[in-house]
């Protein structure tokens, strides 16, 4: 999804965002206030209330500042597939955590480039409007045919038996990994409240997905069975690279295989970011 504000917006968003939630979990608490990784939200909120943490960085990895990032995914050999935004600009490639790039396949012009995931020996890719997504070789990234589907495409993320896709609203779409059609929805709620604007995902080891909410520094962990929010991840000023100049928006999650690691960027960041939650 495009993004048009500047990170000091985008954290005064967070904030007012992050005091909506203390309000929603609080019950009418003011006093009630997020803590630390651990903490619940203050003693007087009610049974609805959900945990506030903050990311703790293990490692810092040079990252690609040109690279308007859209998803990223760490492949079972230790590379990283990134796809990047922009129209005339958007492309998918293949990189290491030393920044190393190779196989970039770029989009047509008409395409902007959105979320993507890794399944299998595939990569899918999607694109925010024309309602195309691009099945990929793994090894390659050469095309290998493309589905439509109805909408826009934000963030998407893969399961073993399943796609999680995103489309900007608060709505998460379950799709089959090989047709990519369509399985069933939920509507993602953070104390009983709708949400919006999901953006990349990232689907983790126990079966929650992780969203990054568009224009906040905020990331949501969410039961997907159920589409409640039970864990909020508050990264306002942890990251240093989303202050640098030109630097946007947080929107990259990867989780980092055989480890309870994850690694976080932004667009037009130059550092990833390797956190544990």
């Amino acid at each position: 999804m495009l993004s048009v504000t500047s990170s000091g917006l985008a954290r005064t968003i967070a904030t007012l965002a992050l005091a909506s939630v203390v309000t929603v979990g609080a019950s009418g608490c003011g006093d009630a206030s997020p803590g630390g990784s651990s903490d619940q939200l203050s003693s007087g909120a009610s049974e609805r209330a959900v945990p506030v943490s903050t990311p703790e960085i293990v490692a810092e990895h040079p990252w690609d500042a040109s690279s308007f990032t859209q998803g990223v995914e760490m492949a079972p050999d230790g590379t990283l597939v990134v796809g990047t935004g922009m129209y005339g600009e958007s492309r998918i490639y293949r990189t290491t955590l030393d920044n190393q790039q190779s196989d970039s396949q770029k989009l047509d012009s008409e395409y902007f480039g959105e979320g993507i995931t890794i399944h299998g020996d595939d990569v899918w890719q999607l694109t925010w409007k024309k309602g195309t997504a691009f099945r990929r070789d793994l090894e390659t990234l050469e095309e290998k045919g493309t589905v439509n589907y109805e909408g826009e495409g934000w963030g998407i993320c893969s399961t073993d038996e399943q796609l999680v896709m995103s489309n900007g609203s608060g709505t998460l779409t379950f799709r089959d990994p090989e047709t990519f059609a369509p399985t069933g929805t939920v509507d993602v709620t953070l104390g009983g409240e709708a949400t919006s604007q999901l953006n990349e995902l990232e689907c983790a080891d126990d079966g929650s997905v992780f969203a990054n909410v568009w224009q906040t520094d905020l990331i949501y962990k969410i039961d997907p069975s159920s589409g409640e929010v039970t864990e909020m991840i508050d990264t306002v000023d942890a990251f240093p690279a989303a202050d640098s100049p030109g630097a946007d928006v947080l929107n990259g999650i990867a989780k980092i295989p055989g480890t309870d690691h994850y690694l976080l960027t932004g667009k037009y960041w130059d550092t990833a970011y390797e956190v544990r939650f």
